[in-house]
């Protein structure tokens, strides 16, 4: 792996088209390293922020990212031009805390009724 770089450029592009970076990550940097710096980085006036690491997946040539691989691992060598910029897409998945409360709640949601005539 002489030829490999050192570095990757990668530009994180969220769910309404805006950018975070680009900026330069170490081929051995982890895929959890990259979440942690998204959510730093998070804009403050967007909604729909993630809490956790476990709540942004990524998303590079077609595939979701583990946390425990390193960029260098997920690199793609079709999609990757030396000296570009990757682009990752970063998908923000909420738990579904909310919906549960509310079916749990009221039970009247889902009654149903026969009449014989």
């Amino acid at each position: 792996m002489s030829g490999v770089q050192d570095s990757l450029e990668i530009r994180f592009r969220l769910i309404d088209g805006s950018d975070i970076g680009p900026k330069s990550f170490p081929a051995a940097a982890s895929v959890a390293s990259l979440k942690e710096s998204i959510l730093s980085q998070w804009p403050k006036e967007k909604e729909n922020a993630p809490r956790t690491v476990k709540d942004v997946k990524l998303i590079s040539a077609g595939k979701i990212l583990e946390n425990n691989k390193t960029v260098g691992e997920c690199r793609s060598p079709l999609c990757d031009v030396p000296g570009g910029v990757t682009t990752m897409h970063v998908i923000v998945s909420q738990p579904p805390q909310e919906k549960d409360t509310k079916v749990k709640s009221d039970p009247k949601q889902h009654k149903c009724v026969c009449v014989i005539l």
